[in-house]
Protein backbone atom coordinates (compact mmCIF):
# COMPACT_ATOMS: atom_id res chain seq x y z
CA UNK A 1 0.00 0.00 0.00
CA UNK A 2 2.62 2.76 0.74
CA UNK A 3 3.62 2.06 -2.91
CA UNK A 4 0.76 2.84 -4.02
CA UNK A 5 0.72 5.70 -2.16
CA UNK A 6 3.66 7.14 -3.10
CA UNK A 7 2.18 6.75 -6.78
CA UNK A 8 -0.62 8.73 -6.03
CA UNK A 9 0.44 11.69 -3.91
CA UNK A 10 2.82 12.62 -6.93
CA UNK A 11 0.70 11.81 -9.73
CA UNK A 12 -1.81 13.94 -7.77
CA UNK A 13 0.75 16.61 -6.81
CA UNK A 14 -0.72 16.32 -3.19
CA UNK A 15 1.76 16.94 -0.09
CA UNK A 16 1.69 15.01 3.37
CA UNK A 17 2.43 16.40 6.72
CA UNK A 18 2.21 14.48 9.87
CA UNK A 19 2.52 15.74 13.75
CA UNK A 20 5.59 13.98 15.22
CA UNK A 21 3.28 12.10 17.36
CA UNK A 22 1.80 9.51 14.15
CA UNK A 23 2.30 6.03 14.06
CA UNK A 24 5.66 5.66 12.38
CA UNK A 25 3.86 4.06 9.29
CA UNK A 26 1.90 7.27 8.59
CA UNK A 27 4.94 9.81 10.05
CA UNK A 28 7.72 8.04 7.21
CA UNK A 29 5.19 8.90 4.35
CA UNK A 30 5.54 12.88 5.36
CA UNK A 31 7.20 15.21 3.24
CA UNK A 32 7.50 17.71 6.22
CA UNK A 33 6.91 16.77 9.87
CA UNK A 34 6.44 18.84 13.02
CA UNK A 35 4.49 20.03 15.57
CA UNK A 36 1.28 21.91 14.98
CA UNK A 37 2.41 25.31 13.94
CA UNK A 38 6.11 24.14 12.44
CA UNK A 39 3.30 21.93 9.70
CA UNK A 40 0.51 24.71 9.68
CA UNK A 41 3.25 27.14 8.56
CA UNK A 42 5.19 24.68 5.99
CA UNK A 43 1.94 23.54 4.50
CA UNK A 44 1.02 27.30 3.99
CA UNK A 45 3.78 27.72 1.64
CA UNK A 46 3.91 24.77 0.38
CA UNK A 47 2.97 24.83 -3.63
CA UNK A 48 1.49 21.60 -4.23
CA UNK A 49 -2.41 22.72 -4.28
CA UNK A 50 -3.63 19.82 -1.98
CA UNK A 51 -2.39 18.69 1.47
CA UNK A 52 -3.27 15.26 3.64
CA UNK A 53 -2.63 16.38 7.19
CA UNK A 54 -2.18 13.88 9.55
CA UNK A 55 -3.17 15.12 12.67
CA UNK A 56 -5.29 16.37 14.60
CA UNK A 57 -8.48 18.51 13.61
CA UNK A 58 -7.47 21.66 15.08
CA UNK A 59 -4.55 21.55 13.15
CA UNK A 60 -5.72 21.13 9.70
CA UNK A 61 -7.99 24.27 10.07
CA UNK A 62 -4.42 26.30 11.38
CA UNK A 63 -3.30 25.93 7.62
CA UNK A 64 -7.00 26.98 6.45
CA UNK A 65 -6.49 30.26 8.93
CA UNK A 66 -3.14 30.63 7.58
CA UNK A 67 -3.22 29.88 3.62
CA UNK A 68 -7.47 29.71 2.78
CA UNK A 69 -7.22 28.91 -1.00
CA UNK A 70 -5.24 25.46 0.26
CA UNK A 71 -7.10 22.43 0.06
CA UNK A 72 -6.71 20.40 2.95
CA UNK A 73 -7.81 17.12 3.71
CA UNK A 74 -7.56 14.84 6.69
CA UNK A 75 -7.38 11.40 6.64
CA UNK A 76 -8.89 11.54 10.56
CA UNK A 77 -10.61 14.81 11.42
CA UNK A 78 -9.80 13.08 14.95
CA UNK A 79 -10.06 16.04 17.55
CA UNK A 80 -7.25 16.90 20.10
CA UNK A 81 -9.12 16.00 23.43
CA UNK A 82 -7.91 19.58 25.03
CA UNK A 83 -9.17 21.32 22.11
CA UNK A 84 -12.85 19.57 22.78
CA UNK A 85 -12.79 21.05 26.45
CA UNK A 86 -12.95 24.06 25.23
CA UNK A 87 -15.62 26.12 22.49
CA UNK A 88 -17.08 29.10 22.32
CA UNK A 89 -19.62 28.87 24.75
CA UNK A 90 -17.56 27.43 27.27
CA UNK A 91 -15.43 30.31 26.44
CA UNK A 92 -17.95 32.68 26.79
CA UNK A 93 -18.81 31.54 30.25
CA UNK A 94 -15.40 31.59 31.46
CA UNK A 95 -15.42 35.14 30.75
CA UNK A 96 -18.97 35.56 32.52
CA UNK A 97 -17.98 33.95 35.73
CA UNK A 98 -14.92 36.39 36.08
CA UNK A 99 -17.04 39.25 35.52
CA UNK A 100 -19.33 37.93 38.27
CA UNK A 101 -16.72 37.68 40.80
CA UNK A 102 -15.67 41.70 39.91
CA UNK A 103 -13.36 41.54 36.73
CA UNK A 104 -14.77 43.69 33.97
CA UNK A 105 -14.48 42.40 30.25
CA UNK A 106 -12.44 45.28 29.11
CA UNK A 107 -10.07 44.34 32.14
CA UNK A 108 -9.59 40.36 30.81
CA UNK A 109 -6.79 39.48 27.46
CA UNK A 110 -7.60 36.10 27.09
CA UNK A 111 -4.55 34.08 25.21
CA UNK A 112 -5.02 30.32 23.59
CA UNK A 113 -2.80 27.72 23.17
CA UNK A 114 -2.55 26.45 19.40
CA UNK A 115 -4.43 23.31 20.84
CA UNK A 116 -8.33 25.08 20.36
CA UNK A 117 -10.64 25.62 17.62
CA UNK A 118 -10.55 28.26 14.40
CA UNK A 119 -13.83 29.42 16.44
CA UNK A 120 -12.15 29.80 19.91
CA UNK A 121 -9.20 31.56 18.90
CA UNK A 122 -11.68 33.63 16.73
CA UNK A 123 -13.05 34.69 20.13
CA UNK A 124 -10.07 35.76 21.25
CA UNK A 125 -8.95 37.78 18.24
CA UNK A 126 -12.14 39.56 18.42
CA UNK A 127 -10.66 40.65 22.45
CA UNK A 128 -7.07 41.59 21.28
CA UNK A 129 -5.66 38.30 22.13
CA UNK A 130 -2.91 36.15 21.04
CA UNK A 131 -2.47 32.11 19.91
CA UNK A 132 0.66 30.90 21.41
CA UNK A 133 2.35 27.45 21.24
CA UNK A 134 4.41 25.81 23.96
CA UNK A 135 7.84 26.88 22.77
CA UNK A 136 6.79 30.72 22.75
CA UNK A 137 4.00 30.63 25.54
CA UNK A 138 6.21 32.82 28.33
CA UNK A 139 7.34 35.47 25.26
CA UNK A 140 3.43 36.13 24.53
CA UNK A 141 1.96 36.06 28.18
CA UNK A 142 5.14 38.48 28.66
CA UNK A 143 3.76 41.18 25.91
CA UNK A 144 0.33 40.47 26.76
CA UNK A 145 0.75 41.46 30.45
CA UNK A 146 1.93 44.92 29.12
CA UNK A 147 -1.46 45.66 28.29
CA UNK A 148 -2.14 46.04 32.33
CA UNK A 149 -5.04 43.28 32.22
CA UNK A 150 -5.52 39.97 33.12
CA UNK A 151 -5.04 37.16 31.60
CA UNK A 152 -7.23 34.12 30.89
CA UNK A 153 -5.43 31.43 29.39
CA UNK A 154 -7.34 28.50 27.59
CA UNK A 155 -7.58 25.80 27.27
CA UNK A 156 -4.53 24.11 29.11
CA UNK A 157 -4.40 24.48 32.99
CA UNK A 158 -1.18 23.44 33.11
CA UNK A 159 0.59 25.04 30.26
CA UNK A 160 -0.69 28.32 32.15
CA UNK A 161 0.48 27.99 35.48
CA UNK A 162 3.72 26.79 34.59
CA UNK A 163 4.40 29.34 32.83
CA UNK A 164 2.87 31.42 35.88
CA UNK A 165 5.28 29.96 38.18
CA UNK A 166 8.21 30.25 35.63
CA UNK A 167 8.01 33.96 35.39
CA UNK A 168 7.14 34.05 39.46
CA UNK A 169 3.13 35.18 39.04
CA UNK A 170 0.19 34.10 40.85
CA UNK A 171 -2.12 32.30 38.86
CA UNK A 172 -5.42 30.14 39.56
CA UNK A 173 -7.50 27.75 38.01
CA UNK A 174 -11.55 28.89 37.13
CA UNK A 175 -13.90 27.73 39.33
CA UNK A 176 -10.55 26.58 41.95
CA UNK A 177 -12.50 28.51 45.09
CA UNK A 178 -9.59 31.21 44.67
CA UNK A 179 -10.18 34.86 43.91
CA UNK A 180 -9.07 35.36 40.12
CA UNK A 181 -8.66 39.21 41.41
CA UNK A 182 -5.13 38.03 43.15
CA UNK A 183 -3.78 35.91 40.36
CA UNK A 184 -1.52 37.69 37.15
CA UNK A 185 -3.09 34.71 34.95
CA UNK A 186 -6.49 32.53 35.17
CA UNK A 187 -6.43 29.52 33.65
CA UNK A 188 -9.54 27.58 31.66
CA UNK A 189 -9.77 24.13 33.52
CA UNK A 190 -8.85 21.94 30.67
CA UNK A 191 -5.78 19.87 29.80
CA UNK A 192 -4.46 17.08 28.32
CA UNK A 193 -4.59 13.17 29.38
CA UNK A 194 -1.70 11.82 27.54
CA UNK A 195 0.55 14.65 29.61
CA UNK A 196 -1.67 13.92 32.84
CA UNK A 197 0.19 10.16 33.18
CA UNK A 198 3.11 11.69 34.13
CA UNK A 199 3.35 11.91 37.98
CA UNK A 200 6.50 12.69 40.85
CA UNK A 201 6.14 9.07 41.51
CA UNK A 202 7.97 7.98 38.30
CA UNK A 203 10.61 10.79 38.81
CA UNK A 204 11.21 9.19 41.94
CA UNK A 205 11.59 5.75 40.52
CA UNK A 206 13.86 6.38 37.74
CA UNK A 207 16.06 8.77 40.08
CA UNK A 208 16.25 5.86 42.71
CA UNK A 209 17.11 3.27 40.00
CA UNK A 210 19.68 5.74 38.06
CA UNK A 211 21.00 8.54 40.40
CA UNK A 212 22.58 10.18 37.29
CA UNK A 213 19.17 10.62 34.69
CA UNK A 214 17.74 13.37 33.73
CA UNK A 215 14.31 13.71 33.43
CA UNK A 216 12.71 15.80 30.41
CA UNK A 217 9.34 16.83 30.72
CA UNK A 218 6.89 19.02 28.40
CA UNK A 219 5.04 21.90 30.11
CA UNK A 220 1.36 20.42 30.04
CA UNK A 221 2.53 18.14 32.20
CA UNK A 222 1.80 19.07 35.95
CA UNK A 223 2.97 21.75 37.28
CA UNK A 224 4.67 19.54 40.60
CA UNK A 225 6.26 17.18 37.62
CA UNK A 226 7.79 20.23 35.52
CA UNK A 227 9.60 21.13 39.10
CA UNK A 228 10.94 17.66 39.94
CA UNK A 229 12.50 17.88 36.23
CA UNK A 230 15.46 18.66 34.69
CA UNK A 231 14.45 20.03 31.36
CA UNK A 232 10.97 21.24 30.65
CA UNK A 233 9.96 22.45 26.68
CA UNK A 234 7.99 22.28 24.03
CA UNK A 235 8.22 18.99 21.43
CA UNK A 236 10.96 20.87 18.78
CA UNK A 237 12.75 21.62 22.09
CA UNK A 238 12.62 18.13 24.06
CA UNK A 239 13.72 16.69 20.44
CA UNK A 240 17.03 19.52 20.60
CA UNK A 241 17.56 18.78 24.10
CA UNK A 242 17.46 15.02 23.73
CA UNK A 243 19.69 14.85 20.59
CA UNK A 244 22.81 17.07 22.33
CA UNK A 245 23.18 14.71 24.84
CA UNK A 246 25.61 12.20 25.04
CA UNK A 247 24.65 8.81 24.31
CA UNK A 248 25.66 7.27 27.64
CA UNK A 249 23.24 9.99 29.11
CA UNK A 250 20.16 7.98 30.48
CA UNK A 251 17.42 10.74 30.26
CA UNK A 252 13.15 9.90 30.72
CA UNK A 253 10.93 11.63 29.03
CA UNK A 254 7.58 13.12 29.91
CA UNK A 255 5.54 12.92 26.58
CA UNK A 256 3.80 10.93 23.54
CA UNK A 257 4.90 7.60 23.34
CA UNK A 258 5.28 7.20 19.59
CA UNK A 259 7.71 10.53 19.62
CA UNK A 260 9.76 9.24 22.40
CA UNK A 261 10.81 5.73 20.45
CA UNK A 262 11.35 7.68 17.30
CA UNK A 263 13.86 10.20 19.29
CA UNK A 264 16.71 7.89 20.33
CA UNK A 265 16.82 3.94 21.17
CA UNK A 266 20.31 4.30 23.79
CA UNK A 267 19.62 5.26 27.41
CA UNK A 268 16.37 6.47 26.52
CA UNK A 269 13.03 5.71 28.88
CA UNK A 270 9.45 6.56 28.97
CA UNK A 271 8.61 8.11 32.52
CA UNK A 272 5.33 6.31 32.84
CA UNK A 273 4.35 2.83 33.96
CA UNK A 274 1.79 3.01 31.16
CA UNK A 275 2.29 3.47 27.58
CA UNK A 276 1.58 7.60 27.31
CA UNK A 277 0.16 7.32 23.69
CA UNK A 278 -1.90 9.64 21.88
CA UNK A 279 -5.43 8.67 20.69
CA UNK A 280 -6.45 10.75 18.40
CA UNK A 281 -3.67 10.75 16.77
CA UNK A 282 -3.21 7.02 16.60
CA UNK A 283 -6.71 6.76 14.76
CA UNK A 284 -4.75 7.52 11.66
CA UNK A 285 -3.67 4.72 9.50
CA UNK A 286 -2.14 3.62 5.83
CA UNK A 287 -5.65 2.49 4.66
CA UNK A 288 -6.90 6.10 5.32
CA UNK A 289 -3.94 8.38 4.15
CA UNK A 290 -4.41 5.81 0.98
CA UNK A 291 -8.48 6.47 0.91
CA UNK A 292 -8.05 10.07 1.12
CA UNK A 293 -5.74 9.78 -2.03
CA UNK A 294 -8.62 7.79 -3.99
CA UNK A 295 -11.08 10.68 -2.93
CA UNK A 296 -8.90 13.40 -4.37
CA UNK A 297 -8.64 11.36 -7.12
CA UNK A 298 -11.78 10.67 -7.85
CA UNK A 299 -12.69 14.58 -6.85
CA UNK A 300 -14.60 13.69 -3.65
CA UNK A 301 -12.37 15.27 -1.47
CA UNK A 302 -13.90 13.71 1.87
CA UNK A 303 -12.77 15.34 4.56
CA UNK A 304 -11.71 18.36 3.54
CA UNK A 305 -11.58 21.13 6.48
CA UNK A 306 -13.53 24.47 5.63
CA UNK A 307 -13.83 27.48 8.04
CA UNK A 308 -15.98 30.49 7.50
CA UNK A 309 -14.26 33.74 6.56
CA UNK A 310 -15.84 35.97 9.35
CA UNK A 311 -13.73 33.02 11.53
CA UNK A 312 -10.94 32.44 9.51
CA UNK A 313 -10.73 36.92 10.03
CA UNK A 314 -10.48 36.89 13.40
CA UNK A 315 -8.72 33.44 14.17
CA UNK A 316 -6.01 34.95 11.97
CA UNK A 317 -5.94 38.24 13.49
CA UNK A 318 -5.00 35.95 17.00
CA UNK A 319 -2.78 34.32 15.56
CA UNK A 320 -1.17 36.96 14.03
CA UNK A 321 -0.54 39.03 17.09
CA UNK A 322 2.11 36.16 17.74
CA UNK A 323 3.56 35.80 14.55
CA UNK A 324 4.57 40.06 15.28
CA UNK A 325 6.37 38.82 18.14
Amino acid sequence: MKEEILKLKEALHVSIVAHFYQKDEVFELADYVGDSLQLAQWAAKDANPYLIFCGVGFMGQSVKILAPEKRVMMPKIACCAMARMIDVEYFDQNVALLEQSGIAKEAILPVTYINSSAEVKAAVGKMGGYVCTSANAKKIITKALESGKKILFVPDRCLGQNIAKEMGLKSCVVGDGSDPKEAAIICYNGFCSVHQLFDVEDIAFYRAKYPDILIATHPECKPEVCEQSDFVGSTSQIIAYVKQLPLEQKVAIGTEYNMIQRLRKENTYVLSSTKPECPTMNETTLQDVYHTLLSIQKGRFENEMHISEETRKWAYEALNRMFEL
